[in-house]
């Protein structure tokens, strides 16, 4: 024990006591105080140590008891099939409340007796691929892509030994299905990378996407990539009547099909499914990230049909967000394009759901102040997809002794001038009170090129920096003076690049006024604000002449809204800057669409069954309408799906029109 530093056999104890604890509280009181995958790390980082010191194992350790876009790269293959993405739900209620809604359009279609049973499949996490065969001989092998065009990597799926070339019966089939990479054969890989001094893969589905979009099939036939084919899209002699048959019936062609995959007569039968599913998911040598269910029968499928990028008759459920646990090792503080400042806790690199993090958000000081997040404090983070990992959770049992509650500073350097920073009033936000910083800067260059705003194509951040570190461009006017010649002197710049760089810049010389206002970085005025105050003043002159009360008038620009535009066109720099891109580009006027709800203001709350939320907003906009996102007295309809809540109280609290999906589509 003697040859252990004091803060690991600290370390150890603590750990063993906060294990402990946790366990009591899951086992014998039923309560669960710490995600199970976070209290797994744990239990990790204990047996670790014990293992590099083996002298402070003891009996009584917890250790020792069991528990209870297309690249431009590959030839374009357009889909004769369009292909869909499926949409997610990730708990119960919204898996029953997809069973309703099935259940309610059958019911409507085909009368009281009908019911839709489902079929409930693994969802493998690797590279989807749409498959072509003529008279049974392989054709074609493409990636997804945008879904009407992906990528040819025939060749490449050709050295898939699982994957038929010669279907067992002479039939014209297009299939889909997944490409994966087992967990140990990518252990096997990294380490042939690392050897070869390349960057491991982060994870199996990074690794089989990896091999797959690859120009030479032969990388991809050292790889061993494995498939699994799940749907038969299209077939010379028909589709069989059941999802369950078609699996089968993939089967008999010779396609390798995932062998757990089941038939559910009920919902409840499709969420046990998925809760077993969850327990045994990392059991199997592929990632599995949810479960897809099917309506089973075929008829049923193609009444309920597709919305603008989904199918009705299908969801994927995810399993919970993963949780791991691991220490904060700093907290900083990055500067947004608006100066405002969001706290990042630096963290000791750690594995989310097969992708290593080591940093997370903390969003705010107020967040901050609730967790009572200090540096040194091992905390539970949380990645669900792809977004940003945040801490969700402090192991205060862990916390080292003497360390000091964090507070925000007073100064930050990268403020720029005097570093001041200033809480947001009435926000939890805090910033810097010099406006142009170099980092700010550079965000708001990031933003104003990038896909929400101008979508300059070539312009990417890392070309954006270089700019900027190159004196080449100070503001936003100067982007549109550069020559072929400037970029020529920039690092990864040849001629074509450069001059296709150039062109792309020419071909925003004219831009939509709503776009040019999201571009600017106005404080609090996003995409949906830039919209409405473009579609209600038409023109940027009247914008930069409006009153606060003129754009108080306006539906959802409230008082803070307004007068943070006021400040912004009154700023005289601002101002400057935008006068001298104005030289340069022409703004697009925005005219009033007139309709049947044209000056009519509606609001959308609910799930719609025959439109998406965006397809009802763009109909509504197409009409002359805006869609507002909260219920007001100036609101003219409420549109109510199915569940509608809080906005549905308070439309009839108003008196507001109500409207349900049906009497909003007869508007049209």
């Amino acid at each position: 024990m003697a040859n252990a530093p004091k803060e690991v056999r600290e370390r150890i104890e603590n750990l063993r006591t906060a294990i402990d604890k946790y366990r009591h509280l899951y086992h014998v009181e039923d309560k669960e105080e710490i995600d199970a995958s976070a209290l797994d790390t744990l239990k990790s980082e204990l047996v670790q140590l014990e293992a590099q010191y083996p002298e402070l194992v003891t009996q009584e350790s917890p250790s020792q008891r069991v528990a209870g876009e297309p690249l431009p790269e590959f030839k374009k293959v357009t889909h004769t099939v369009a292909q869909w993405s499926f949409n997610d739900v990730f708990n119960e209620e919204e898996i029953r409340a997809f069973d309703e809604r099935i259940q309610k359009n059958v019911t409507a279609e085909f009368g009281a007796g009908a019911v839709a049973h489902y079929s409930v499949e693994l969802k493998i996490d690797g590279l989807k691929i749409v498959c072509t065969y003529e008279k049974g001989l392989l054709k074609t092998a493409a990636t997804r892509g945008n879904g009407r065009v992906g990528e040819d990597v025939t060749m490449n799926v050709r050295t898939i030994d699982a994957m038929p070339l010669k279907l067992r019966e002479p039939l014209d089939v297009v299939a889909e299905g997944e490409v994966w990479m087992g967990k140990k054969d990518l252990q096997l890989l990294n380490k042939k990378r690392e050897k070869n001094n390349e960057p491991p893969f982060a994870n199996p589905r990074n690794a089989a996407a990896g091999s797959i979009r690859q120009l030479d099939p032969r990388i991809a036939k050292e790889r061993a990539l494995d498939v699994f084919m799940y749907d038969l899209a299209r077939s010379s002699e028909g589709v069989p009547a059941t999802q369950m048959e078609e699996l089968e019936h993939l089967r008999t062609l010779g396609f390798k099909v995932n062998k757990h995959a089941e038939y559910a007569d009920t919902i409840d039968a499709v969420i046990a499914f998925w809760k077993k599913w969850h327990d045994k998911k990392d059991k199997q040598d592929y990632l599995i990230d949810g479960v897809v269910v099917k309506v089973n029968e075929k008829e049923y499928q193609d009444v309920l049909g597709y919305t603008g990028k989904a199918p009705r008759f299908a969801v994927a459920i995810k399993f919970p967000a993963e949780r791991v646990t691991t220490v904060v090792e700093d907290i900083t503080l990055q500067i947004g394009r608006t100066g405002i400042l969001t706290p990042v806790a630096h963290l000791r690199e750690v594995n989310v759901g097969g992708v290593m993090v080591s940093r997370a958000t903390l969003h705010n000081e107020d967040q901050i102040e609730r967790l009572d997040v200090r540096v040194g404090d091992t905390v539970v983070i949380q990645r669900a997809g792809d977004v940003i990992p945040e801490v969700v959770q402090v192991v205060h049992e862990l916390r080292p002794k003497n360390i000091k509650k964090y507070s925000f500073p007073k100064k930050v350097a990268e403020c720029g001038g005097d570093g001041l920073v200033e809480r947001v009033p009435g926000q939890a936000a805090w910033r810097c009170v010099n406006k142009n910083s170099l980092a700010q800067m550079r965000r708001r260059f990031h933003h104003f090129v990038g896909k929400g705003a101008l979508d300059i194509d070539g312009l990417g951040a890392r070309t954006v920096d270089l700019l900027l570190d190159e004196g080449l461009v100070t503001s936003y006017a100067d982007i549109f003076t550069l020559t072929e010649g400037d970029l020529l002197g920039l690092e990864g710049f040849a001629e074509l690049s450069a001059k296709n760089t150039i062109a792309a810049i020419a071909s925003r010389k004219s831009v939509p006024l709503d776009r040019l206002l999201i571009g600017l970085s106005i404080p609090q005025v996003g995409e949906e604000t830039a919209r409405d105050i473009a579609a209600h003043f038409g023109t940027l002159q009247k914008i930069r002449k409006a009153t606060i009360d003129q754009l108080q008038a306006i539906d959802g620009v409230g008082g803070v809204v307004a007068s943070s535009l006021i400040a912004w066109f009154s700023d005289p720099s601002q101002a400057k800057q935008l006068d001298e891109l104005l030289e340069h580009v022409s703004v697009v006027s925005v005219k009033k669409t007139t309709g049947v709800l044209s000056g009519k203001t509606l609001v959308l709350t609910g799930t719609l069954h025959t439109l998406s939320r965006e397809e009802a907003a763009e109909r509504i906009r197409a009409s002359g309408g805006s869609v507002a996102s909260s219920v007001s007295k100036n609101t003219d309809y409420v549109v109510a799906g199915e569940k509608a809540g809080s906005k549905l109280e308070k439309a009839q609290e108003l008196g507001v029109r109500v409207l349900s999906e049906k009497e909003f589509i007869a508007l049209f």
